[in-house]
């Protein structure tokens, strides 16, 4: 992660995120121009199927600047649908899509083709990954350690594809559900010269085609992997298009990290646990795959102890726990939105509940692109005032 040409703010990390987006019909349906807009719009990039598409934010630390950021590039992209009569659509999965097919954004490229091969439609989401700048070494293998053990709450926040091919599928990530892991098995690293390791043998082995091809909850990221490292990615979460709610989500994510690096002994799974490394990662992968179908509601089994537990009381605890550190760094309001997410449920949660009423799916992303379009107005608004 570059260095960020914005405001710094005291004690507080670098922060920048990956949008990818679904684009489409105000409908509901997905309608691929990605190799279009990534021609057009400089700061869009492409994913291997033409229906979604990626921008990157700058890494900045000061949260009153970040919504602006992660707005601005979805009004410009906005704009350039608008005049071909299409939208961006709300959701990480095909909700309406046809997954039986992968539609190519670049027929040419052998990476791409890799993929198509190996992986089909499973891997056509969208998903935010939140990236947070930590340039020393100890404390950023052991934040990608506590990360992994609690990405699942992460994921549970953030739940927003409960389905596909218009049908509801009975998990809240569907994405996450399919999404196909890779490799198979990711251990909890030790420390840098494991990472290197063990990255340079899945290439060797095949089992990674390149340094990118390690697709995980979390993983630690830079410049020139597996050697140059300078942030820790968290690549879980569902697409999150309420920049309150990822900011909030975020904020409890920086604070986890920091508190980690003023407490390793407390807050390291590798010195609090008395788990195994090996057995971490299977207790971490099988949270994962309880959020991703139960989400908020899921019971997940605690990292220290193995004790059972809701995952939304895991979350109120954490909250409760970072709250002291938040008031000293004044960022208690940016946690506000998690009381909302807790008690009214995340994106999934309230798509269920409705569709149970009757609403039909077409409707449900007909009210979240309605959404999405009124949050890029109202900061838009608030731009204009504080100009």
């Amino acid at each position: 992660m570059p260095e960020s040409k914005g405001m710094t703010t005291p004690n507080l990390l670098l922060k920048g995120f990956e949008v990818e987006l679904f684009t489409g019909q105000s409908t509901g349906e997905h309608v691929g121009v990605a190799e279009q807009v990534a021609a057009e719009l400089p700061d869009f990039v492409t994913e291997p199927d033409r229906r979604n598409l990626e921008y990157i934010t700058e890494p900045i630390a000061d949260y009153a600047l970040l919504p602006e950021a992660l707005l601005r590039p979805r009004r410009r992209l906005r704009q350039w649908l608008t005049t071909r009569n299409l939208t961006l659509l709300p959701g990480s999965t095909l909700s309406l899509g046809d997954s039986s097919r992968f539609e190519r954004s670049d027929p040419s490229n052998p990476y791409h083709d890799l993929i198509e091969r190996l992986y089909g439609t499973r891997v056509v989401t969208a998903s935010i990954h939140i990236n947070l700048g930590i340039t020393d070494e100890e404390w950023l293998f052991a934040a990608v350690r506590l990360v992994r053990c609690e990405a699942a709450l992460l994921l549970a926040l953030s739940a927003s594809s409960p389905f596909v091919d218009g049908h509801r599928t009975g998990h809240h990530s569907q994405r996450w559900h399919q999404f196909p892991l890779t490799p198979a098995s990711v251990p909890l690293f030790r420390d840098h010269g494991h990472y290197i390791q063990w990255v340079e043998h899945q290439l060797a082995s095949g089992a990674m085609r390149n340094e990118r091809h390690l697709w995980t909850s979390v993983r630690p990221n830079g410049p020139r992997r597996p050697y140059d490292l300078n942030r820790v990615e968290l690549r879980i979460c569902d697409l999150v298009t309420d920049p309150d709610e990822l900011l909030a989500i975020t904020a409890l994510l920086e604070l986890r990290l920091l508190s980690l690096r003023a407490e390793p002994e407390r807050l390291d799974p590798l010195r609090a646990s008395t788990l195994t490394l090996h057995e971490l990662a299977d207790l971490a992968d099988r949270n994962d795959a309880a959020a991703a179908h139960s989400s908020l509601n899921a019971e997940l089994q605690h990292w220290r102890d193995q004790r059972t537990i809701l995952c939304r009381d895991w979350i109120k605890e954490l909250i409760s726990e970072m709250s002291p550190l938040a008031a000293s760094l004044n960022l208690s309001s940016k946690l506000e939105p998690l009381h909302a997410l807790l008690s009214r449920g995340n994106q999934a949660m309230r798509w269920d509940e409705a569709h149970d009423r009757g609403s039909a799916i077409t409707d449900l992303l007909h009210q979240g692109i309605t959404e999405m379009e009124s949050q890029e107005g109202m900061n838009n608004t608030l731009e204009a005032c504080l100009g």
